[in-house]
């Protein structure tokens, strides 16, 4: 009786720990733009359609906010937030989530975030 108890308390444990992980609400920042990659060839890719590299340090990020290798994304497309290096290569990278994308406005380009507000708690921007 004990040990079924026990486990049934291990098991609601874990299963409130899966399902708090599955709302993770990621925060980006404000010089975080948003845009369409096409991966490649490590490291290249297409950024909004133009050809661009990620930076040696780069970070790609899933929808489950975890580390994914460039190589495991050859050959796909997706919608992401991501950040340029001072040399211009993109250097941290975010696969959105459906809920992420509907988040409108998002700035494209780096003159639109200066002109825009950010609210860094709400993860909102705001047109002037």
């Amino acid at each position: 009786m004990i040990r079924c108890v026990a486990a049934l308390l291990v098991t609601l444990m874990l299963g409130s720990h899966a399902a708090a992980q599955n709302v993770v609400q990621r925060g980006f920042p404000a010089h975080a733009l948003r845009g369409e990659i096409a991966f490649g060839q490590p490291p290249e890719v297409q950024l909004n359609g133009q050809p661009a590299r990620l930076a040696p340090a780069s970070r790609i990020r899933g929808t489950n906010n975890l580390l994914v290798m460039s190589g495991a994304l050859m050959g796909k497309k997706a919608v992401v937030n991501y950040t340029l290096d001072p040399l211009g290569l993109v250097q941290d990278v975010w696969i959105l989530t459906d809920a992420e994308r509907a988040r409108q406005p998002w700035p494209t380009k780096a003159a639109e975030a200066k002109a825009w507000s950010f609210d860094p708690v709400a993860q909102v921007w705001t047109r002037p």
